[in-house]
């Protein structure tokens, strides 16, 4: 089984205010809880039709999630939990790009970060660590899926460049079998570093500040 990996720019205190926030969200918040609770459901449906119970449904997981809570006792509620928080993160973040297709990215991207760790690449900047990152600090415990996805990452967007340029300088070093998609890499992190450069700088209403990872 194949997994995607996708990524979104997002304010990360924008999906925190979500998180049992239910009773303090402003209108604009109100509404884009609207359009979040029509996409947990349609996940669920979609999820539904293909027989799969994770025990506790992705809308209940987010009317738990709203109300700052996590402790549904189902085996799978990790997944669900994951899932419906995926779709506060997208319905406050950009667009979602693509990273890329792989049948066991943990295991790749972990094969990355042994190449890259013996060619000197901060241990804070491997690509390994942030996809399966989890959440940002200040977020409330969120249990991961039992089977690993759907899983969650982030890295701060300040972080962004000093990564892409850390690759590229050991790029021609690496194993040949890693270079393209880390390749692929860079230029995402080097194009996201420029649109929140230049957005931080223009925009005084602009405050992205994290790479939400989505893997699915």
């Amino acid at each position: 089984m194949s997994h995607n990996i996708a990524y979104s720019t997002a304010d990360k205190a924008h999906v925190l205010a979500f998180l049992g926030g239910i009773d303090n969200l402003t209108d604009i918040q109100q509404r884009r809880l609207g359009g979040i609770r029509r996409d947990a459901q349609a996940h669920q449906d979609d999820l539904d039709e293909q027989g799969v119970d994770w025990g506790l449904s992705i809308p209940e997981a987010l009317e738990h999630l709203l109300a700052g809570r996590t402790d549904a006792d189902a085996e799978c509620a990790g997944n669900a939990y994951t899932a419906a928080l995926q779709h506060i993160i997208d319905h406050n973040a950009s667009d979602p790009s693509h990273l890329g297709t792989y049948s066991k990215p943990s295991t790749f991207f972990g094969l990355v970060d042994d190449e890259m760790r013996r060619l000197g690449v901060p241990a804070d900047l491997l690509p390994h660590g942030y996809l399966y990152s989890e959440l940002p600090d200040g977020f409330p415990f969120v249990p991961g899926s039992v089977d690993g996805y759907p899983a969650i990452g982030h890295l701060p967007l300040a972080k962004a460049k000093p990564a892409a340029d850390a690759y590229r300088a050991v790029l021609d070093r690496m194993d040949p079998d890693f270079r393209y998609d880390v390749q692929e890499l860079i230029d995402k992190l080097d194009f996201e570093h420029g649109e929140w450069a230049f957005a931080t700088e223009k925009l005084d209403w602009y405050t992205q500040d994290t790479l939400f990872f989505k893997l699915a």
